[in-house]
């Protein structure tokens, strides 16, 4: 096998432009794609400097299902500050808590889909 990363993860979402304010302006993502194609937009986000984007898939593209993507980890260098930033605009965070491999949280974009902020303990 020669894989070296995932190209994109699907995020279904009910309305692109107001997912790409979220992603954009409250998590600070890059967009790397807005192609519009047949069935509709192709629009990516992904983290600066990320191997692996993010593809904001609205209604009509691949039946998927908006707020049916969780799980998704992220991780950062400061969990904390992360998630001070995330509620200050206005999103409902849990935690973080402090488990064995690290300082983690979750939270949710408006459409349901579930995120995990990750801070790894030293060795992890």
């Amino acid at each position: 096998m020669n894989i070296t990363h995932a190209s994109f993860l699907t995020v279904p979402v009910s309305d692109q432009d107001a997912a790409l304010r979220f992603y954009t302006d409250v998590l600070g993502f890059e967009v790397t794609a807005d192609l519009q194609m047949p069935p509709g937009r192709w629009l990516q986000v992904a983290p600066k400097g990320a191997q692996t984007a993010f593809t904001l898939s609205g209604p009509g593209m691949g039946g998927f299902v908006p707020g049916s993507a969780q799980g998704i980890m992220l991780l950062t260098t400061d969990v904390d500050a992360d998630c001070a930033k995330l509620a200050a605009a206005g999103v409902e965070v849990s935690g973080p808590d402090e488990l064995p491999w690290g300082r983690m949280a979750g939270f949710q974009d408006p459409d349901g889909n579930g995120w995990m902020l990750l801070t790894e303990k030293e060795g992890f």
